[in-house]
């Protein structure tokens, strides 16, 4: 059992995706490859691929994993899901978008750690891909992140940065989304 299997208990958990999220996906003319790196019980994946996108959901609970699953099994989606160590997963040359959704925290005891992931993310990403990141509004989170993408400026451009409400539980969240190019 993972810690987050406990929160899964609950249907739904965190709610509904972010409106400006979905937005973003709604107005892209080419539906291709989604991977959503902690995707719990799937609420991005499903709105994603409600979308018409093909959407591959990794987390490391079992529990959100089968949530995911059902639901998609119930709309015929096209989803698939990992249990997996995001930490671990490789990111292949098919995925045209990669998803994380309040994966990232930079907290000290796990900043190299998650500075590493998004550095590998970004690495094996393809040119042309687009990484969607959303982070909360944080004076340690965000200048820690904003170093990362000011780093890589040469590679990626900024598409959008912005901030955004997590309805649930009225609290900020930074939405940027990068293209490699």
């Amino acid at each position: 059992m993972t810690g987050y299997d406990k929160h899964y208990e609950e249907e739904h958990h965190f709610g509904e995706p972010y409106p400006d999220l979905v937005r973003f996906f709604r107005e892209r003319k080419h539906r291709g490859k989604v991977l959503d790196l902690g995707c719990g019980q799937g609420r991005d994946v499903l709105a994603i691929a409600r979308l018409g996108f093909d959407v591959t959901g990794v987390d490391i609970s079992p529990v959100g994993i089968e949530q995911m699953l059902f639901d998609a099994k119930k709309e015929n989606l096209p989803v698939n899901g990992v249990v997996a160590d995001i930490y671990e997963y490789p990111i292949d040359s098919s995925f045209d978008f990669v998803l994380l959704d309040s994966m990232l925290h930079f907290y000290k005891r796990e900043r190299k750690r998650e500075t590493q992931l998004l550095q590998r993310i970004m690495n094996e990403m393809k040119s042309g891909a687009h990484l969607c990141v959303f982070v909360s509004k944080s004076k340690t989170t965000e200048p820690i992140l904003e170093e990362i993408l000011e780093r890589e400026s040469r590679r990626w451009n900024i598409v959008e940065d912005t901030y955004i409400r997590y309805p649930k539980m009225n609290s900020l969240y930074r939405m940027f989304i990068t293209r490699k190019k």
